[in-house]
C-alpha cells in the first residue's frame, strides 16, 4: 500500500496585496509541513489575487508575480506545492498554476476553459490554453515547461483541472487519468452562492470516482475584492469518497484540509477502465525526482460541520457569508466601524444584525485578541473589550425621525440597538425637510401639498436623512452601510441619495421576503453556536413601511407595490428566467389563484414598467455582495439598458390576451 499525505488550502487573499498574500502562502506551506504533508494545492491566482480585473493587463503585475514566486520557491524544501499566478507566453496571458518542489520550479499547468459567464470575465484578460499542447517559458534565464502537462514527481503523477476546467462537459481530468494521473489538483476561485458547496462536493467526488484518482480542491476564502465572497471549504476525495473538507466562512486567513491518499487503490480502479490510454509525449510528462516518506494508514471519517446539517441551511449560509464579507470589507478598506441609519424596519435592522454577527462570529473563532489584532488599524479597540464592547465601538445606529415617524419604529430601533449594545443616536430632521420645502416653494411660487406633490415630499425626507448620517460616518472614519434590498432594486422603490446612500450595500443581493423570514429566524433561533435575538420581535410584528407619508394614510410597502412574496416570484420569472409579461401573468394565475385577473394584470404591468424605468438606479447602487444567480447588480451579473422601450408592446399583448381569454368576472374581482 502506497500512501501519500496531501492537503488543499483556503486562503484569504487580496488583489495586489503582495506581502499579505505571500505571508498567507508561506503560512500554509509551514502548516502543511508541520502536519507531514507532501503535496499541497493552493487556490487559483493566489499570488496576485483573483480579482485584479484590468490590472492583469499591467506588465508590472506580471513582473511582481514572478518575483513573489521566486521568493516563495526556497520555502518549499521537502514538499510539493501548486501555486496560482498569471503567466505571459508568446504574446498571450494565461491563467496558470506553477508546481514547485524541493525549492525548485518544475513547470506551469495552464487553464484550458475560461469562466466568462455571470460575475466572471476571464476571456477579457486571459487566453484558453489549447488541450494537448505545451511550450517553454523563461524565468531568470532558466527555461520551464508550460501547458497541458502531467508531472511525474518521484513516481506520483500529478495533473491539473483549474477551477472552470472541472465545470465543463469535457473535463481535462479524463485524459489525464487515462495517461496515468494519480492525483488531480484543482486550484480554484469559486465564489459563494447558496447551496453551491454541495455541487462542488459532487464535482470532486465524481472526479475522484470516474477518473480513479485522488482529487484536491483548493479555494479562496473571504471577501477578496469587494463584491464577491469566497467560502473556502477545500475538499479532498479519493475513490468516490470525501476524505477531508476545510471549514467554510472562516475568519482565519489560512485553512487547511489534509488526508492520506491510497495510490494503489486508485491505480487498481484505473486498471479496470477499458478506455484506451491517452497518448502523452515526452514533453507533456515532466519528471522530477522527489522522495515521499513512508506512511502508515490512519482512519478519519469526514463529517460536515454541525451547522451545515441544519434544516435552516440557507439562513446559516446567508448569516455567515455576509458576516464574513462585512468583516473583510471593514478591515481591507481600513474603515473604523459601520454606521447604519436604523429606521426600526426590516432592512436596516437586518444590516445592523449582520454587523453584530460579524463581530460575534469573528470573536468566537479568533478569540478577543485575534479579532482585535485583525482590526489593529482601529485605535479604539482593545484586547480588554468583550464582544458587547466591540459591537458598541464598531456599530453606530442612528434613528432620524420626522413628523411621519411612529413611536413603534422609534422604540424598535432603540431596543434593537440596546440589545446589540450598539452606539445609538437619534435626531429629528423636520427642520431640514421644512427648509428644503420652503426653498423650493419660494421658487415655484406655490405651496407643496400631498395631493399634488406626493413623490417629491416623500423623497425629500429620505434625502434629508443622508447628509447627517454621512457626516457622522466621516467623523468616525466609518463605513456607511446602505439598507436597500434586491426587491426594492428591482422596482426602484428606493430614494437615490436617500436610503441608497452608503459605501456598501450588504443586502442588495437578497430579496425582501427572505429577509423578513430570516429576521424571524434570528429572533427565535439564530445561527448555530450563537443566541437568538428576542428584541427583533418588535420589528417582525410590523408591516414594512417607509413612513414617508402622513400617518393617517397608513402607508405600507406592499400597498405601494404588491405583496413581497408575489413580487419575488415576478422578479425571478421576469429577470432570472426571462419570461415575457404574458408568461409571468400565466404563472401568477397558477401560484396566486386568490387574486383576480385585474389585480394580477396590474401588478405585472407595474413590475415591468418600474423595472425598465429604474435601471439607472441599479447602476448607481453601492457595491453589493453576490449571493446567488438572482443578483440584479449590473456591474457583475444582470445587465439591462438604461433606456428601453419598457416592454410596452408586450404589456399591450398581455392586456389584449386577458381581454379576449379572461373576460371580467365580478365575483372573482371582488375577492
Amino acid at each position: 500500500m502506497q500512501l501519500i499525505h496531501v492537503a488543499a488550502a483556503s486562503l484569504n487573499q487580496t488583489p495586489l496585496a503582495w506581502d499579505a498574500n505571500k505571508q498567507n502562502i508561506l503560512r500554509s506551506i509551514s502548516m502543511a509541513k508541520k502536519q507531514g504533508v507532501s503535496i499541497l494545492c493552493l487556490p487559483e491566482m493566489c499570488i496576485t489575487g483573483y480579482g485584479c480585473e484590468d490590472a492583469f493587463q499591467a506588465p508590472g503585475l506580471l513582473h511582481t508575480a514572478e518575483e513573489i514566486l521566486q521568493e516563495i520557491t526556497p520555502h518549499t524544501q521537502g514538499i510539493i506545492v501548486a501555486i496560482g499566478l498569471p503567466r505571459m507566453h508568446r504574446g498571450g496571458l494565461f491563467n496558470t498554476c506553477c508546481l514547485v518542489a524541493d525549492g525548485q520550479i518544475i513547470g506551469f499547468a495552464a487553464k484550458q476553459n475560461l469562466a466568462g459567464a455571470g460575475i466572471h470575465y476571464e476571456p477579457r484578460w486571459f487566453k484558453a490554453w489549447p488541450s494537448g499542447t505545451e511550450g517553454k517559458t523563461e524565468i531568470a534565464e532558466d527555461t520551464y515547461p508550460i501547458g497541458d502537462l502531467l508531472f511525474d514527481c518521484g513516481g506520483v503523477k500529478i495533473g491539473f483541472e483549474i477551477c472552470e476546467d472541472a465545470w465543463t462537459a469535457k473535463r481535462p481530468g479524463r485524459e489525464l487519468s487515462q495517461a496515468g494521473a494519480d492525483l488531480l489538483l484543482n486550484p480554484s476561485a469559486s465564489h459563494f452562492a447558496f447551496g453551491k458547496q454541495e455541487v462542488r462536493r459532487r464535482l470532486v467526488l465524481e472526479g475522484s470516482r470516474a477518473f480513479g484518482v485522488g482529487y484536491l480542491y483548493a479555494n479562496l476564502l473571504g471577501n477578496e475584492a469587494g463584491r464577491v465572497i469566497y467560502d473556502g471549504g477545500a475538499l479532498i476525495a479519493s475513490g468516490g469518497k470525501i476524505c477531508a473538507e476545510g471549514s467554510r466562512f472562516s475568519f482565519e486567513d489560512v485553512q487547511l484540509a489534509s488526508a492520506q491518499i491510497n495510490l494503489e487503490s486508485n491505480r487498481n480502479d484505473q486498471a479496470t477502465d477499458t478506455n484506451s490510454e491517452a497518448i502523452r509525449t515526452a514533453d507533456q510528462v515532466v519528471e522530477f525526482d522527489f522522495e515521499f516518506p513512508k506512511l502508515y494508514p490512519t482512519t478519519h471519517d469526514w463529517e460536515p460541520a454541525v451547522w451545515e446539517k441544519s434544516a435552516d441551511i440557507k439562513e446559516e449560509e446567508f448569516t455567515r457569508a455576509v458576516a464574513l464579507g462585512l468583516f473583510d470589507y471593514l478591515r481591507k478598506s481600513r474603515s473604523c466601524g459601520c454606521v447604519v441609519s436604523l429606521s426600526g424596519g426590516c432592512d436596516s435592522s437586518s444590516v445592523a444584525m449582520l454587523v453584530a454577527m460579524a463581530v460575534k462570529m469573528g470573536v468566537a473563532e479568533l478569540g478577543h485578541e485575534g479579532f482585535v489584532q485583525k482590526l489593529s488599524h482601529i485605535d479604539a479597540l482593545s484586547i480588554e473589550d468583550d464582544p458587547a464592547d466591540l459591537i458598541h465601538k464598531l456599530l453606530t445606529c442612528v434613528y432620524q425621525a420626522t413628523s411621519n415617524s411612529s413611536e413603534t419604529t422609534r422604540n424598535a430601533a432603540y431596543n434593537l440597538s440596546a440589545s446589540l449594545n450598539a452606539t445609538f443616536y437619534e435626531w429629528n430632521i423636520d427642520s431640514l425637510v421644512a427648509g428644503y420645502s420652503t426653498c423650493v416653494e419660494n421658487v415655484v411660487e406655490r405651496p407643496l401639498t400631498w395631493p399634488a406633490d406626493d413623490l417629491a415630499l416623500q423623497n425629500i425626507q429620505a434625502r434629508a436623512r443622508a447628509p447627517g448620517v454621512w457626516m457622522l460616518a466621516n467623523l468616525q472614519g466609518s463605513l456607511l452601510l446602505s439598507t436597500s434590498n434586491r426587491s426594492e432594486a428591482a422596482v426602484g422603490y428606493a430614494t437615490m441619495d436617500g436610503d441608497t446612500s452608503g459605501g456598501l450595500a450588504p443586502i442588495a443581493g437578497i430579496d425582501k421576503a427572505f429577509l423578513r423570514s430570516w429576521l424571524v429566524w434570528m429572533e427565535k433561533t439564530g445561527p448555530h453556536g450563537l443566541t437568538s435575538t428576542p428584541a427583533l420581535e418588535q420589528i417582525n410584528q410590523q408591516q414594512p413601511t417607509a413612513e414617508l407619508r402622513p400617518p393617517a394614510e397608513g402607508q405600507t410597502d406592499e400597498s405601494d407595490l404588491m405583496p413581497y412574496v408575489l413580487l419575488d416570484v415576478v422578479e425571478r420569472a421576469a429577470i432570472r428566467d426571462k419570461y415575457m409579461p404574458l408568461e409571468v401573468y400565466q404563472l401568477l394565475k397558477i401560484e396566486f389563484p386568490q387574486h383576480g385577473r385585474h389585480q394580477l394584470e396590474k401588478w405585472v404591468m407595474r413590475f415591468f414598467r418600474l423595472w425598465s424605468r429604474n435601471q439607472w438606479k441599479r447602476e448607481r447602487y453601492a457595491p453589493s455582495f453576490h449571493l446567488d444567480d438572482e443578483n440584479l447588480d449590473p456591474k457583475t451579473w444582470c445587465r439591462f439598458p438604461i433606456l428601453s422601450g419598457g416592454f410596452e408592446r408586450e404589456l399591450d399583448e398581455l392586456h389584449a390576451w386577458i381581454t379576449v381569454n379572461e373576460p371580467a368576472n365580478e365575483s372573482t374581482e371582488k375577492k
